[in-house]
């Protein structure tokens, strides 16, 4: 087992003085991690990872109950991409400009998707999957999946 230290960290200097603040987080009886960079086709979506709750049940699926961080970053240094998190009911989505990471920190009872401006802060939804489209019909980014997973 191992233990995964995230840091983040925002610095910048205004006036001749440094904001910002920087933030650690350790998650313990991490026994396993997924890594992978992956090319995503322009006009294209490609799924990057599928969670299930019994793994066994879809191909190459992570265990989502034991999923304890998700990074998805995107490496491409022009293009944005739009990043689906598919949930077990709905999704939501967002934009990841060249070089910016967007973060879950869990697999199980992590996002609801509404459709409206009003969050019920209802029953949070488990994740099934995150997709990725480029934006524009030229580039082709690549994506890193960074995902750890306890014991």
């Amino acid at each position: 087992m191992a233990t995964l230290t995230t840091t983040l960290t925002e610095a910048v200097t205004l006036n001749g003085s440094l904001r910002g603040s920087s933030n650690t987080v350790t998650t313990t009886s991490i026994v396993d991690v997924l890594e992978r960079i992956v090319t995503c086709a322009h006009s294209q979506t490609t799924t990057i990872a599928t969670f299930a709750a019994s793994p066994h049940t879809s191909v190459g699926a992570i265990d989502v109950d034991r999923t304890k961080y998700v990074r998805v970053t995107n490496l491409d240094a022009n293009a944005e991409i739009e990043l689906a998190i598919v949930t077990t009911a709905t999704n939501y989505q967002v934009t990841i400009t060249p070089g910016n990471s967007h973060i879950l920190s869990q697999g199980a009872a992590i996002a609801l998707g509404e459709a409206d401006t009003s969050p019920s802060f209802g029953t949070m939804e488990d994740l099934a999957s995150l997709q990725v489209k480029p934006v524009g019909s030229s580039y082709n980014p690549r994506v890193e999946l960074f995902v750890a997973i306890a014991e």
